[in-house]
Order: C-alpha cells, then structure tokens, then sequence
C-alpha cells in the first residue's frame, strides 16, 4: 500500500476540519456522479489528497454495491471504496468550496465521460 491510497478512515478524515462552504465553483452541486467538462473542473483550486484506486489491482471491477436499493446517480448511495466508481478515484480537496470530491473519467466506446461526486462522509463504507 502507498501513502497515496487513501482507505475509508482518511476520506472521512479528509472531510473534517475544512469549513465548507456554498459552492462557488463552477461545478456546482454534485451529490450523485455529475458529467461535467474540462473547463468547469476548479483546476489548480482543487488540491489532490490521493486515489481511492489500489495499484496492485490491474483492472478494479465494474461491480456497484447498492444494498439498499440505491442506483449509480443517486445521492443517497454509499461510496463504497472497492467497488465502482470509487475504485477508480481520486480525491481532491476544493479550496473554494471547501468540499471533499472524487473525480474519475469513464472510457466507452466513442466517448470520455468525467464524473465526479462530493463525499458525504456518512455515505463512506
């Protein structure tokens, strides 16, 4: 394990102790995985704190967790770090906001899709 893979206790830590803010910068709300583009990420405002992707595994699973009954784009759906999105993130601070983000690039096909999610440390598991 590297120092820049962050498990759950360190993205709850990292969630603690900034104040937070409303939004002000360009991407706006995103409690589900929001699509967004280049230039509505906060760019050198947004610090990385590390990646929720584990090194060792080559190729991390498409598997989601959803106990609940929750779905993909839904805010109340846990952020569980070894399943996906999560296992293909990394985190980042927003120094405008204040906000704890993960932030991860779908590749299908044709298409890039960036997607990213402000953690609501309750939702960790």
């Amino acid at each position: 394990m590297t120092s820049d893979l962050l498990d759950a206790a360190a993205l709850r830590q990292a969630c603690t102790g900034r104040p937070v803010t409303p939004c002000t910068c360009a991407l706006g709300a995103c409690p589900g995985w929001e699509s967004f583009t280049e230039d509505r990420w906060p760019g050198p405002s947004a610090q990385r704190l590390g990646t929720l992707r584990d090194p060792a595994v080559d190729e991390p699973t498409l598997e989601e967790f959803h106990p609940d009954g929750t779905r993909y784009g839904s805010p109340d759906a846990p952020l569980a770090l070894q399943f996906f999105p999560c296992n293909r993130c990394d985190a980042y601070a927003c120094r405008q906001c204040g906000r704890t983000l993960l932030r991860y690039t779908e590749y299908g096909g044709y298409y890039v899709d960036h997607r990213v999610r402000e953690v609501a440390p309750e939702r960790i598991v």
